[in-house]
This record gives structure tokens, C-alpha cells and sequence, in this order.
């Protein structure tokens, strides 16, 4: 089952770290806070304004070590404020756990920062690795995630409290 998702480009640079994601003065005010209301301060620190632009569908790109730091969980956030993938040069480990654990799409895409301008419209299958700029037409190809892998059993569940429920909840009845 083919997983792909198409939206409008919003660029960011490298080693963008998760408390230049969800800023620190945020999350202390009350770290109880819904994921809805954490998306307010989506990139605060780095792009102040950014979540008054950002529509539901938009895919984030972004440049070499996106995610690094801490273990915050930007995912949710970025999913409840509507981004539906993170295409970038190279993930942080950790951010890249944390995404495809809370159901957020995320690929390794070397070159994707001179293939797309802030803006564009593309369109990615995760399944296959083919990556397609709606607005130039052209095209490239990065690695998927492997075909039953854990990472994308995990996304075609919807994240990994959807996968237990599904594979395992049965065991307790």
C-alpha cells in the first residue's frame, strides 16, 4: 500500500535542533499541554510568525542534521499544526524514532534542498522513494523505507500506539 503525500515546501536549514522546533520557554509553561496548543510555538524561535502561514497538508524540507538535540517530541506538534512529512539532507536519529513513532512521515532525501524552492508543490511516496516537484516537474529518487519494515509498519498504522493496538490489544481479551 503505497504511502504518499503531496503538499507546499516550506525550507529550513541545517541542524535545525528540536529547541529551535518547540522552544524551551514553551514547553516549561505547562508541560501537560495538548499537542493542538504546543503547535502554536512550532518554530517560534526559529521563524517567528511561521505557524499564522503554514497550512494543513505542507511538507517541511530541511538541510543536514534536522531534529538534532534533545528528545522533545516536535512530531506532534508539527502534526496537529497540519505538516504531513519532513523531507531533509539527513535526520537526527532521534527525531526520526520520535516521528515515525507519533506517525509522521519522515525521509532521508539527499539533494532535496537544491531540488525544491520554499513554495513549490511536491509530491513524495514513501513506499518507493520517488520524489516529484509539481511546480519545475522534476523528479528524484531517495531510498524508501525498506518494505515491512518496522519504520514503515509503524506509519501505514498510523504511529506506534496504533500498531500495539492493532497487533497486540486482541492479547489481553
Amino acid at each position: 500500500m503505497p504511502l504518499i503525500v503531496e503538499g507546499r515546501v516550506w525550507k529550513f536549514g541545517d541542524n535545525i535542533n528540536t529547541d529551535l522546533m518547540m522552544p524551551g520557554f514553551a514547553v516549561k509553561i505547562r508541560p501537560d499541554m495538548k499537542d493542538e496548543e504546543a503547535a502554536k510555538y512550532v518554530m517560534y524561535s526559529n521563524r517567528p510568525g511561521w505557524v499564522e502561514r503554514v497550512q494543513p497538508g505542507d511538507i517541511i524540507v530541511g538541510g543536514r542534521n534536522f531534529g538534532c538535540g534533545s528528545s522533545r517530541v516536535v512530531a506532534k506538534p508539527l502534526k496537529a499544526l497540519g505538516i504531513q512529512c519532513v523531507l531533509a539532507e539527513s535526520l537526527a536519529r532521534i527525531f526520526f524514532r520520535n516521528s515515525i513513532n507519533s506517525g509522521l512521515p519522515v525521509m532521508t532525501a539527499p539533494g532535496i534542498k537544491e531540488f525544491c524552492m520554499e513554495g513549490d508543490i511536491i509530491r513524495a511516496d514513501i513506499t518507493t522513494g520517488k520524489i516529484e516537484n509539481l511546480t519545475t516537474g522534476k523528479t528524484m529518487q531517495t531510498d524508501p523505507l525498506p518494505e515491512d519494515s518496522p519504520p514503515l509498519r509503524i506509519l501505514m498504522a498510523g504511529g506506534l500506539n496504533a500498531l500495539l493496538e492493532k497487533e497486540f490489544l486482541h492479547l489481553d481479551r
